[in-house]
């Protein structure tokens, strides 16, 4: 089958394989699907057809033909979407032949991770959508569901937004806590500064425009982050940054709030809502007769 990856994402084929084979251990639990061998004959094989049920962005794919090829190898998919396509109501996504039982058993693994990653995947082109026209991008956060956010992250791309640092250890991300614990803004960047690799950028939150004026003063960042500031401070901060960091607005941003949050010039605004809030897009797998 033709590739279903989206193109202006990422995703590794490890973290494929680890989250369909978790999902499925799960839903096999000890004896396997008992409904599906009590019922229909091991060698009987058929056709399903995985389709939209309503408008969205498509992801997860790559996760569908995953869990149908764990369980039958000899699987026959034909792929009628891509991940990152915007599909109608009613759109094949695509199409499965093989072992009737394997059709039956990875169903609702396949179903769980397409619905709930085009989910994402349409939450965030919403936000693209209504930031068309301004500089700023769309980007996601650490606030995922553990075991799923390569999944996730990967599902925002596809909408057409940006990924934010993955983990812990990939950034540095100064935060309140840690400016409180190491005694202010200039002894927090410095000791970073110290330590960070050529390749490590380092971001800064702030909350006013006196510690903004800090961090300026400092010279040691990459980015600042512009945490729950109102319009008015946003555009003032812009204005004080001057294009010599980065800027990130965060903290509540919302589809009614996005449009004018960009309209104050800053480069990001990130959204923990995409991922943790995104309602499942509704699809579904029919077998067909």
């Amino acid at each position: 089958m033709t590739s279903t990856i989206c193109p202006d994402a990422f995703l590794s084929p490890f973290a494929i394989e680890e989250a369909v084979t978790r999902a499925l251990t799960e839903d096999f639990g000890r004896a396997g699907d008992v409904t599906s061998i009590a019922t229909v004959p091991a060698s009987l094989t058929g056709r399903a057809v995985v389709a939209a049920r309503e408008a969205g962005v498509i992801s997860g794919l790559p996760l569908v033909e995953a869990a149908f090829r764990k369980l039958d190898a000899g699987v026959k998919l034909t792929a009628h979407a891509y991940d990152g396509a915007a599909v109608a109501a009613g759109t094949v996504l695509m199409t499965v032949e093989g072992n009737a039982r394997g059709l039956l058993g990875a169903e609702r693994t396949a179903l769980n991770f397409l619905s709930h990653l085009s989910g994402v995947a349409t939450a965030t082109s919403a936000f693209v959508r209504l930031i068309a026209g301004t500089k700023a991008r769309v980007c996601c956060t650490r606030k995922t569901t553990p075991g799923l956010r390569a999944l996730q992250k990967y599902a925002v791309r596809c909408g057409g937004g940006f990924n934010h640092r993955f983990g812990l250890d990939d950034a540095i991300l100064i935060k309140d806590n840690h400016i409180a614990v190491a005694g202010g803004i200039k002894p927090v960047l410095t000791n970073a500064r110290s330590v960070a690799g050529h390749l490590v950028k380092i971001e800064i939150e702030v909350d006013t425009l006196d510690q903004l004026r800090e961090v300026l003063d400092a010279g040691l960042a990459d980015v600042v982050l512009l945490d729950n500031m109102d319009l008015a401070t946003l555009s003032s901060a812009v204005d004080l940054v001057a294009g010599r960091l980065i800027t990130e607005a965060s903290g509540g941003i919302t589809h009614a709030s996005a449009a004018a949050i960009a309209a104050t010039g800053v480069d990001y605004l990130s959204s923990g809502a995409i991922t943790h809030s995104s309602v499942n897009l509704d699809v579904g797998l029919d077998i067909a007769v």
